[in-house]
């Protein structure tokens, strides 16, 4: 069995989720980046274009945003672990029925709490049919007043979770931004779907996705990524076994896809793998730990509070920092505040990030580290 060193596998997962430039398509699309990244982290909508960004070297935001609102090649909606996420319009099909189950069986017992049972849940989500289907696009407000209207509980967060549930029965998707509030349209009418798949062919096909883009990794980290049962992802390991090639770590056996083997062969090197990664960022959420990315004296410096996620300075495959815009006149500034010194090499990667970071958002950007 091939062992691998931590340096090694920050490399390798650094590779699979193109963020080193032998990695880096020119030609990916937005589409393509969220198909073959599993989609992106999505509960902030500005945070998950930007994190295509360092993945696609010559996209803009404007690129992004046609993909998502015109050419509705992946929409925004529930996903892996029951939150927002950029998905692959054409995974639809097989990608809901899988999560969307588990997920709704898992948020049970808080939409008791709200008061929403299976009778005021089919009310409301019929309700949400019928005023999608003659006004949608909508955004919140608007949904609670005709849910309101119609007798249909809409206290707290009662009607977020109802959408959340609506979304994850593939009734109805995120649509199309109305200044800086969220839309939502019925997802039929939205999107096409790609075709749907038997039940072990989806978990099988997730996991070789999953390994796509995560590798190396472990039945344990998919489902944290995921938020899948542990049983049927090992059944879909094994399903995929003739394709999958084993390597030890420093603590325990890990698996990435045949495919990728040649990599091996690679010499890791950590040359202009500086990132401002953003908040929610897909690098920090796939795996059980976090520990090769994000030294654990440093965790609580990302953590925001209520799950929220810090935008990140990742260099060398490890988070050396936190960060944050503040949008001036006529530029961008980039704030940076670092765990530790960071070398020459670091600060010019930056600054050569940084200007990519106003590229992709069509302004100047410049540094300031704290």
């Amino acid at each position: 069995m091939i062992s691998l060193s931590d340096d090694q596998i920050r490399w390798l997962r650094m590779r699979a989720q193109r963020l080193i430039p032998q990695s880096i398509d020119t030609a990916s699309t937005p589409a393509q980046l969220v198909r073959e990244l599993g989609g992106i982290q999505a509960q902030d909508i500005l945070a998950a274009k930007l994190a295509l960004r360092p993945r696609g070297s010559r996209l803009t935001i404007a690129d992004v945003e046609r993909a998502l609102t015109e050419e509705r090649s992946f929409v925004r909606t529930w996903g892996p672990r029951g939150t927002l996420h950029l998905l692959a319009t054409k995974d639809l099909g097989w990608l809901l029925p899988l999560m969307g189950p588990v997920s709704v069986a898992a948020t049970r017992r808080r939409r008791a709490e709200l008061r929403l049972d299976e009778e005021r849940c089919t009310r409301g989500i019929t309700a949400l049919r019928e005023l999608l289907a003659g006004q949608g696009p909508l955004i919140k407000a608007e949904i609670v007043e005709q849910l309101e209207s119609r007798g249909i509980h809409t206290e707290g967060q009662a009607t977020i979770h109802l959408l959340m549930r609506a979304a994850l029965e593939g009734v109805l998707c995120l649509g199309p931004e109305r200044g800086a509030k969220a839309t939502y349209v019925l997802l039929d009418d939205w999107a096409s779907l790609g075709p749907s798949l038997m039940l072990e062919e989806a978990y099988a096909k997730l996991a070789y996705r999953y390994l796509e883009a995560y590798g190396p990794a472990t039945p344990e980290d998919m489902a944290t990524w995921s938020g899948l049962p542990m049983s049927p992802i090992r059944a879909a390991w094994r399903a995929i076994a003739n394709q999958l090639l084993e390597v030890q770590t420093a603590n325990k056996p890990a698996w990435m896809l045949k495919a990728h083997a040649a990599r091996l062969d690679e010499v890791p090197t950590f040359s202009s793998t500086t990132h401002l990664l953003p908040a929610f960022d897909i690098y920090l959420l796939g795996y059980k730990k976090r520990e090769l990315i994000l030294p654990p004296h440093y965790a609580k410096h990302i953590n925001a509070g209520g799950g929220m996620l810090k935008p990140v300075l990742l260099a060398e495959g490890r988070v050396l920092g936190t960060w944050k815009n503040a949008r001036k006149k006529n530029h961008v500034e980039v704030i940076v505040e670092p765990f530790e010194h960071l070398t020459p090499q670091i600060h010019a990667e930056l600054e050569a990030d940084a200007a990519s970071l106003g590229r992709f958002l069509g302004i100047q950007a410049t540094v300031n580290i704290m």
